[in-house]
């Protein structure tokens, strides 16, 4: 069963809650996403390290429910 955008960016939301996070269903058939996510828990951090952080977020669905996930991290300009 596919993940719906909302509930990705719910979950993103919880774990960062100051998160601004973008969604977009690439292929339509909600299992290909790509995610803007911009919050200020990843200063400092690596991109391996933010992107990690994103994946444990969403609570080992990634490769289940959400079968791809292009991801963008950044920290507050």
């Amino acid at each position: 069963m596919a993940m719906q955008a909302k509930d990705i960016e719910t979950l993103i939301q919880e774990a960062f809650p100051d998160a601004v996070v973008q969604i977009t269903d690439l292929a339509g058939d909600g299992d290909h996403y790509a995610a803007t996510v911009v919050s200020s828990a990843f200063k400092g951090k690596s991109r391996v390290q933010q992107h990690q952080m994103v994946y444990a977020a969403l609570k080992g669905r990634m490769g289940g429910e959400l079968h791809a996930l292009a991801l963008t991290t950044s920290s507050p300009a």
